[in-house]
């Protein structure tokens, strides 16, 4: 019997210094995060920046809307310009949430993200627009917080790891659509 308790008290040990150690490393993550991508796509500022602008055209490029065929959407009337907002409930792998966008000028759009599922933040977009040879070139941002629980999330994932290809599958896939109109 004193073996099996040497054991549990062994093994509780061991977890305990687990906890602690992925704690201390939490508390030593960034207080905020940032990921960035950029691409020069082959259509006039003006023709991307109404991409972007008008949350009802997201479905044709967003790289998350293919991963629910049956995601549920909302979108304010009007859809574009500052106080357009798009409102999503899908499954596990699109999560619900809803975006604002904040401000819209030719150069820039800027837009508020809040998850609710399936875990509550807020983050913001950005959205860079500048001419580039015959075309734009598009800079994609995200930035947002790091509150505890996603200090302790970013132990284990790396933000640019997690989005950083979404937003170059994106960019690609606002390039094939305002190139294609």
């Amino acid at each position: 019997m004193r073996m099996w308790k040497k054991i549990v008290v062994g093994v509780a040990g061991v977890l305990a210094l687990a906890i602690l150690g992925v704690v201390v490393a939490a508390l030593m993550q960034p207080e905020t995060y940032r990921v960035e991508r950029s691409r020069v796509v082959d259509a006039p500022p003006e023709l991307v920046h109404a991409w972007i602008d008008d949350f009802s055209k997201w479905p044709e490029w967003s790289p998350w809307e293919e991963r629910d065929p049956h995601i549920r959407r909302n979108f304010s009337n009007p859809p574009s310009g500052r106080g357009a907002s798009y409102r999503w409930n899908g499954n596990d792998d699109v999560g619900q949430g809803e975006m604002t966008i904040t401000q819209s000028s030719p150069s820039r759009i800027d837009i508020r993200l809040e998850f609710i599922e399936p875990f509550a933040s807020v983050a913001m977009i950005h959205f860079a627009l500048a001419p580039s040879g015959v075309g734009t070139r598009v800079t994609w941002s995200m930035e947002g917080t790091n509150n505890f629980v996603g200090k302790v999330f970013a132990v284990f994932m790396d933000m640019d790891a997690l989005i950083g290809a979404d937003f170059e599958k994106g960019l690609a896939k606002l390039g094939r659509v305002a190139r294609a109109r």
